[in-house]
Formats: structure tokens, sequence, C-alpha cells
């Protein structure tokens, strides 16, 4: 069987260049221009990266036009109805879904290290008051690699092991204690007994003056939250994560990486600028008010948590999320909120107005999130550091495939160069 190429022809000039078409186990193909440059002189022009395939991944795959996005294989939907987010990470680490023994042995692993250097405590107080949590999330998990130096060695499988454990199992202690930090509550220990969801919770709201008891319909809604942001294929803090990785930078760096690349508001600050929208439109009879600039393409204003990047569709995790958000709000039995008024009149318009059908900005799971982790007490700086923690999982799933991938480089993206060409110096007296 002939291989499948693609042929390019250069300014009607001959020979044809070949390059090969590789075949995915699903999705679009792609062409193999790893010789390009040797063989043309040029380089392709990819502002942002939209058409070209960086790695080779097993992990984690989305189809934006379907709907669909597949973890190793499963459905977001099934392993956040059916499952845990520690059953989420071991799928993400090891390509299939635990056994009982497995799963037992993982979750005891992750929830016996959940305790941070007892001197990593004190480095809190080297931030100001004030400080942003995602600042402080940044310099506390980069400073990770200076207190655990027996698995920051890349070449060693077991180290490797070692880091990706360390960090699902201390992220929520880290996450905790910066909220804590923020709100200036004493940190809260780990309790071995609770759930990973269950724990983090129990770590940003008790208080040592009283008895705290984790609601069990918050914790699930917290878990399902964890594995719906666990992974999202090669977005634009994975791809950070595998760019810093590249260089052989350790671990605990390389997430400090992603973490800062998260920061951005065009990623994962996209919910909490989801819940300012919402607090800038102020009631819901504003709301026609809002709506019409939205379709004014002469309008800065962009309504934000409605439509997605790469889903063209509906976000498969936004419906889990909507559900989850619903639930809360009945648990908690939060009825009269302002701001939850309008975001349940926005989705009623974005679900039924023609003009959001037809351009299908559906809300996203930013729109759902923001509101719930509002109703679970969060402040809106939380919520970038609550992505970080889900994700990093996701984070390292991609790093270590990365590593193990015998065809990796380090990451050298091309430029497309418009700037001076040669200019001699001249001395500063005759400027």
């Amino acid at each position: 069987m002939t291989k499948p190429t693609a042929k390019l022809e250069i300014g009607g000039e001959s020979p044809e260049h070949e390059f090969d078409i590789l075949k995915g186990s699903v999705g679009p193909d792609v062409i193999n221009i790893a010789s390009l440059y040797k063989d043309t002189g040029m380089f392709t022009y990819d502002p942002g990266f939209t058409s070209t395939a960086s790695c080779e991944s097993k992990i984690t795959y989305i189809d934006g036009d379907e709907g669909i996005l597949l973890h190793r294989g499963y459905p977001i939907e099934q392993l956040a109805e059916h499952g845990d987010f520690l059953e989420a990470c071991y799928l993400l680490l090891y390509g299939e879904l635990p056994t009982k023994a497995q799963k037992e042995d993982f979750d005891y692993r992750v929830t016996h290290h959940t305790m941070v250097h007892e001197q990593m405590t004190r480095f809190f107080t080297g931030f100001r008051r004030d400080a942003h949590p995602m600042a402080v999330m940044c310099g506390v998990v980069g400073a990770m690699s200076a207190f655990y130096h027996d698995s920051t060695d890349i070449s060693d499988p077991h180290q490797r092991m070692v880091a990706s454990l360390r960090m699902i199992a201390k992220m929520p202690t880290i996450a905790a204690m910066a909220y804590k930090y923020h709100v200036g509550q004493p940190f809260v220990y780990p309790k071995n007994e609770l759930s990973y969801a269950a724990n983090f919770l129990h770590m940003c709201f008790a208080v040592p003056c009283e008895d705290y008891k984790v609601n069990p319909v918050l914790a699930r809604a917290m878990e399902r939250i964890f594995i719906l942001h666990a992974d999202h294929e090669q977005n634009a803090s994975t791809s950070t994560v595998r760019l810093a990785g590249s260089s052989g930078a350790n671990p605990f760096a390389c997430i400090a990486a992603g973490i800062a690349c998260l920061w951005g508001p065009a990623h994962g600050g996209a919910n909490e600028a989801a819940l300012n929208m919402l607090s800038e439109i102020g009631s819901v009879d504003r709301i026609p008010e809002f709506i019409d600039r939205a379709k004014d393409k002469n309008d800065p204003f962009r309504l934000m948590g409605f439509g997605h990047r790469v889903y063209k569709n509906y976000d498969p995790r936004a419906k889990i999320m909507q559900k989850t958000c619903h639930e809360v709000l009945g648990e908690l039995g939060i009825k009269d909120d302002p701001q939850l008024d309008i975001a349940m009149e926005l989705e009623r318009i974005a679900l039924t107005d023609e003009y959001f059908i037809e351009k299908k900005l559906y809300p996203n799971i930013d729109f759902y999130s923001g509101i719930t982790l509002k109703a679970l007490g969060f402040p809106t700086t939380m919520f970038t550091v609550l992505f970080a923690l889900a994700r990093t999982v996701g984070w390292i799933a991609q790093w270590k495939e990365m590593i193990e991938d015998p065809k990796q480089k380090i990451g050298r993206p091309r430029q497309l160069y418009t700037g001076a060409t040669h200019r001699d110096y001249v001395p500063i007296a005759k400027r």
C-alpha cells in the first residue's frame, strides 16, 4: 500500500516537495513538515499554532465540532458521573482505569503525602497579606524544587513518579494555604480520613474554634469540578508545561510555569471574568441592553462564559457543570442572589435566542463553574487557583508523556522576521 503524502509546489517551480501524511487513531490527519526547512529553506507561519500539531499524544482527544472530550478514550461525561477525581488522575497518568487494588494503593499514596514540609508554611509569610492567591501559587509551587531534591532528576522514572504523586497530593494543601493566607485565617492541616475533594473543602473552610462537617453534596460538586478541569489537550498552559519540560527543567518548575500561564484572563481567568460580567450587568432588567451590545459588532463588550475557542458545539463539560451548579444551589437554598438571577436569565436567552443558536454561543463550563464556586464560598480571586489545582494532573501526565517520548526535542518555534535589516553601529556623538 502506497504511503499517503502531501505535495508542495513553491512558485510553480519544480521539483515538488513531498511530505508524509500521518494518521491518528481519531481526528484530522497531519502533514509531517519536520523536513520543510531543510528541503525548501522556508518555515510555515501559524500564529497561535492553531493549525500545528506540536506533539504526538495518547492522553486527551477533543472534537470541537461534535462537542466530544475523551480522556484515554473515555467520555468526560462518564468519568464525571461515575468516577472520582483520583480515579481520573490514575487514568490520565497510567492510561487505564485502575483495578480495585490499584485504586486503593493509589488513593493511599496520594492521601498520605498531602502534608507539605513545615518550613514551607513560613514561606507564605514572605508575601504581602493582600497578595493574589495565584501569585502565591506560582511562587510556592516553584519553590517545591528547593524542598524536594529527591524527585527532580527527570531521567529517573522513580523520581518522576514520586514528583507526580507529590504534586497531585500537595497541590490542594498549597491551594488551601494560599486561600487561608489570603483571608487571614490560620492554616488547617489535611485529614487522611477524608476524600480528596472533601479534604480540600475542610482545609479551606474549617477553623480551629469550631467543628466543620463537609457537606457530601458540595464535596461531590468539588469532585466534579476537579474532574472536568483535569486535562484539555494542548491548550496554552499545557503547551507551556511541555515547552518548559523540553529544556529538561525539573517538574516543579514546569508546573509553576503552567500556573503562570493559566493566570492569564484569556485562559484560566475566564470563570472569574464571567462572574465579573454578571456584576457589571447588575440586574435582570439590564440584560436586554447587554444582549444588544453583545450583538453589535462595533461594541467592544463581549458576553463572558459563552462559546469556546475549541468547541463549536455545546461544551460537553458545561452540561455536567450545569447540573452540578443547580445541585449546589438547591442544596444551599440559594434563591435570592441577584447574580444568580442574571445568570439564569442569560442561560435561558442563550439557549433560545436565534442569534446565540446560529453562532453556537452556548454557555460554557466557565459560566457555570463561576456561579458554583461563588456558591461554595470561594472569592473570585481563588477561581483560577482551583483550576490550577485540578489541571495539575493533566500537566503532569502531558509532561511525563513528553519526557518518555523518544522523538522529544527542545521546543524552538520559528518566526517571520519583519524588523530592520543589517545596520552598522553609530557612535552616540554622531547620532
